[in-house]
C-alpha cells in the first residue's frame, strides 16, 4: 500500500469509525434502564472478543502477539474500553445521548495538546482555527440548550468528560506503538483484557449481591439483544479495529477531531429513533462542527503546499547564489 493509499484509507477508517461510535450512544440509551451497566459491558466486551476469536481460530488472521508484550496493552485496555466505556456508560444513565456525542466532540481538545506535548505532532494556524471552530460548534449546542443542570445530571456530564479525556490520552499511546503492532493484533489484546475486567467485575458483584437471576432477566428481552450485537461488533470490535487502523495512518489530532462527526451522528440517531429534541441550534452547531473537522484536516494540505513551495524558492535561490 503506498503511502498516499494508506493516508486516503485512514480517512475511510476514521469517517466510519465516527459513524459507528455515534450511533452507539443511542444503542447504549436504550439499554442503561434494563440492565447495569456492568452487565452491559460485561457481555458487550465478550460478544467482542469471540467475533475477533473466530477468525484466529479458522486460521483468517495470524496474531503475532508474544507473551512478553501482554504488559504493554494493559494501559492500552484501562483507558480504552475499560475507562473510556465504564465512564461512558454512568455518564449516559444521567445524561441524554446527544450530550454524550457532544462531550465526546470535546476529544480533539485535550488530544491536540497531548500530542503537542508528547508526540510533537505541529499544526499550521488554520489546522488550530478549523479546530476551535469544530469544538465552538459542540459549544454551541451545547451552551444553546439552556437545560437546567441537576447534581446527577452534572455528575453524568464530569462522567462524560472523563470518558472522552482517557480516549485522548489512548490516542497518544496507539499513535507510538501503531508502528509496531498491526490494527487488529492491537485490538485482539485490548478487547481480550477488557473482556476479562468487565466479566470478572460483573460476576463478582452478582455473586455477592446474589442477583444473577436478574441478570437472566435482562438478556430474555429482544431490545437488550439487538442493542449489545450493535453495540459488541460495530461499535467495539470494527470501531477499535478502524480507530487504530487510522492511528496507524494519520496524525492523532486528526484522528481525534473524526470524534465530532460522532456528535452530529448521535444527534440525529437521538432525534429520530429516540424522540430527542432537534432544533435550528443543532443545526447550526452541526454545520460548524463539519466546517471544522475538514478544514482541520485540509488546512494541513494547503500548510504542505505552501511549505513545499517555499523550500522550493530558497532552493532554487540557494543554487544560484
Amino acid at each position: 500500500m503506498t503511502q498516499q493509499k494508506g493516508i486516503k484509507m485512514g480517512y475511510l477508517a476514521a469517517i466510519l469509525y465516527s459513524l459507528f461510535i455515534g450511533l452507539s450512544f443511542m444503542f447504549v440509551k436504550l439499554i442503561v434502564p434494563i440492565a447495569a451497566p456492568l452487565d452491559i459491558l460485561a457481555i458487550r466486551f465478550m460478544l467482542a472478543f469471540i467475533f475477533l476469536t473466530i477468525p484466529v481460530l479458522f486460521g483468517w488472521v495470524k496474531l503475532n502477539v508474544k507473551l512478553k508484550d501482554f504488559y504493554r496493552f494493559v494501559p492500552f485496555a484501562l483507558l480504552y474500553p475499560v475507562l473510556f466505556f465504564t465512564l461512558q456508560t454512568w455518564g449516559l444513565l444521567e445524561a441524554t445521548s446527544a450530550e454524550g456525542g457532544i462531550i465526546q466532540a470535546t476529544a480533539p481538545i485535550f488530544t491536540i495538546i497531548l500530542a503537542t506535548l508528547f508526540l510533537k505532532e505541529k499544526t499550521n494556524i488554520w489546522q488550530k482555527l478549523s479546530l476551535l471552530l469544530s469544538v465552538s460548534g459542540v459549544i454551541f449546542i451545547f451552551a444553546m440548550q439552556g437545560s437546567s443542570f441537576s447534581l446527577g445530571h452534572m455528575k453524568g456530564i464530569l462522567l462524560l468528560l472523563a470518558s472522552t479525556l482517557s480516549f485522548a490520552v489512548y490516542t497518544i499511546f496507539v499513535r507510538r506503538l501503531g508502528s509496531t503492532f498491526k490494527p487488529y493484533d492491537m485490538s485482539y489484546m485490548v478487547i481480550m483484557l477488557s473482556f476479562i475486567s468487565f466479566s470478572g467485575a460483573s460476576i463478582t458483584q452478582h455473586v455477592t449481591a446474589g442477583t444473577i437471576s436478574t441478570l437472566i432477566a435482562t438478556i430474555n428481552q429482544p431490545v437488550f439483544w439487538y442493542s449489545i450485537l450493535y453495540l459488541s461488533l460495530f461499535s467495539t470490535v470494527f470501531a477499535i479495529i478502524l480507530s487504530n487502523f487510522a492511528l496507524a495512518k494519520l496524525e492523532a489530532y486528526k484522528v481525534s477531531v473524526f470524534m465530532n462527526l460522532s456528535t452530529l451522528v448521535s444527534i440525529v440517531a437521538g432525534a429520530i429513533f429516540l424522540g430527542e429534541l432537534l432544533t435550528y441550534v443543532h443545526i447550526v452547531g452541526a454545520i460548524m462542527i463539519i466546517v471544522g473537522v475538514l478544514g482541520t484536516n485540509l488546512a494541513g494540505r494547503w500548510g504542505n503546499k505552501s511549505s513545499g513551495k517555499t523550500n522550493h524558492i530558497t532552493k532554487n535561490t540557494n543554487v544560484a547564489s
